[in-house]
C-alpha cells in the first residue's frame, strides 16, 4: 500500500470518526477500513500457541505458574491488538474487525504435536446491544482452560480509545488453581502520522489462587521519549506487604522481552516474537462449505470475498443484506415478546461467581456485570454435545 493511498485512507477514517457520537463499537466503519475476520475470531490470539496454554499444567512450582499465566497473557496481546496488520511505521497497522451479529460462532482448534498440546475455542456473540462476545478456550489433555467475556466501549477524541468491560479466568485442574486476568484498555493512535497502532497504558494485575501477583505497567511511545508498546512487569507473592519482586519482565509486548530472577539477575528467558520456535501453529478450522449458516467465515463469506477481490461495492451490499436482516429479526422477536438465547454460553449473577470474588478480594477488580447482562460462562454440555445444524431452519438472514 502506498503512502497516498495510506494517507487518504487516514483521511477518510478521520472524517468518518467525527461524525459519530458517543459509543463506536457497534458502528459501522467505511469498508476500505474494515478487517477479513469478525469480532468473534479475536479470541485466536488466546489458543493459537498451545504449548504456551498449557506450560503452566506442568510447573510445580506455584510463582512459576503465575509466571506462564503472564507469558499467555503478553503473548497474545500481539495478535490481539494488531488486527490484519502488524507492528510497522510503513502502512495502517491495524484494521476494525467486523461487528459480530448477534448469536455469530467462531469454533476452531490448535495442535501443537511436539508439545502434546491441543486448544480448542469457542466464540459466541452473546448481545449485539451493547456489544458482548463470550469465549472459552480448552486444552482437554493437559486439564487447561480459560474463560473470557467483554463488551467493547469505543470513543473517539483524536484517538479511538477502547475500554474493554470484563475479564477471564484460567484453570488449572492439576493444581485446582485459578487465575484471574484483566482486559486491558487501549488506545488506537497514529492518526497524524499517518500509521494507526494500539497502545496500552496504565498498571494491570493477574491475581492467583496459589498466593501470587503479576502486575504489568504499559507505557508507550510520548512526544518526548518512550518506546511503542512498552512494558515492565513484576511477579510477587501476594501477603508480601512490599511486593518485593521474585520475578521481573521488561520489553516491547508487540516484539519481544526479557525474563529474569530478581535475586539474582540471571535472564530466564529471552522471548521473541519472530523466532520460528514462538510462531503460532496452523489453525484447524472446518472448511466453510461445510460449516453452519451461523459460523462466523460462512456468515460472512460474501462480504470477505469482496474484500479479497477489493470490491468495496460488494462488501457494502452483503454487509447491509445480513445487518437488516439482524434488525427485523430482533424486531419481530420484540413483537412477540420473545428474548435470543445465546447457544452456547449463559449468564449467572454475580452472586454466583465466588472464585471472582474471592480473587478479587482487596484488588480494586469489579466485574461491572450491569454492564455486560451478567457474567457470561459456557455451556460445558452444549459444547460436548454439539452438532451442526446448530439453529435447525434459522440463519442470520431469518430464514
Amino acid at each position: 500500500m502506498d503512502s497516498k493511498t495510506v494517507s487518504s485512507r487516514l483521511r477518510e477514517l478521520v472524517k468518518f470518526l467525527g461524525t459519530v457520537k458517543g459509543d463506536l463499537a457497534n458502528v459501522t466503519g467505511p469498508p476500505s477500513l474494515l478487517a477479513p475476520s469478525s469480532v468473534v475470531e479475536v479470541g485466536h490470539c488466546w489458543a493459537q500457541r498451545p504449548a504456551v496454554f498449557a506450560a503452566p499444567a506442568h510447573e510445580p512450582l506455584p510463582e512459576k505458574r503465575s509466571l506462564l499465566v503472564l507469558k499467555w497473557f503478553l503473548v497474545a496481546l500481539k495478535s490481539q491488538l494488531y488486527v490484519a496488520g502488524s507492528p510497522g511505521p510503513q502502512a495502517v497497522s491495524i484494521k476494525k474487525p467486523l461487528n459480530a451479529f448477534l448469536g455469530e460462532l467462531f469454533l476452531a482448534s490448535w495442535t501443537d504435536e511436539e508439545n502434546k498440546a491441543c486448544t480448542e475455542l469457542i466464540a459466541e456473540q452473546v448481545s449485539h446491544h451493547p456489544p458482548i462476545t463470550a469465549m472459552h478456550v480448552i486444552d482437554r489433555q493437559n486439564g487447561v482452560r480459560a474463560d473470557g467475556y467483554a463488551r467493547v466501549e469505543m470513543t473517539f477524541n483524536g484517538n479511538v480509545n477502547i475500554r474493554q468491560v470484563g475479564h477471564a479466568m484460567v484453570h488449572i485442574d492439576r493444581y485446582d488453581e485459578d487465575h484471574l486476568v484483566p482486559l486491558p484498555d487501549v488506545k488506537i493512535r497514529g492518526f497524524l502520522g499517518g500509521c494507526m497502532y494500539p497502545e496500552i497504558t496504565g498498571t494491570y494485575t493477574l491475581h492467583s489462587s496459589g498466593g501470587y501477583v503479576s502486575q504489568v505497567k504499559f507505557s508507550g511511545e510520548g512526544m518526548i521519549r518512550g518506546k511503542r508498546n512498552s512494558f515492565e512487569a513484576k511477579v510477587y507473592k501476594k501477603d508480601d506487604t512490599k511486593q518485593r519482586a521474585i520475578y521481573t519482565l521488561s520489553g516491547v509486548w508487540s516484539d519481544g522481552w526479557v525474563v529474569k530472577d530478581a535475586q539474582t539477575g540471571e535472564v530466564l528467558e529471552m522471548f521473541k516474537h519472530d523466532a520460528v520456535e514462538n510462531e503460532p501453529v496452523p489453525m484447524d478450522i472446518v472448511p466453510v462449505e461445510q460449516q453452519d449458516d451461523w459460523e462466523s467465515r460462512k456468515a460472512w463469506g460474501k462480504v470477505l470475498n469482496g474484500m479479497a477481490m477489493g470490491n468495496l461495492e460488494a462488501v457494502t451490499r452483503e454487509k447491509t443484506k445480513i445487518e437488516k436482516a439482524q434488525r427485523l429479526m430482533r424486531a419481530f422477536e420484540e413483537s412477540r415478546g420473545e428474548t435470543w438465547e445465546p447457544l452456547l454460553f449463559q449468564s449467572i449473577s454475580a452472586g454466583d461467581f465466588e472464585v471472582f470474588h474471592r480473587l478479587a478480594d482487596g484488588t480494586g477488580h469489579q466485574l461491572a456485570d450491569e454492564r455486560t447482562k451478567g457474567v457470561w460462562r459456557v455451556k460445558d454440555t452444549q459444547v460436548k454435545n454439539l452438532q451442526r445444524p446448530f439453529r435447525a431452519g434459522l440463519t442470520p438472514l431469518g430464514y
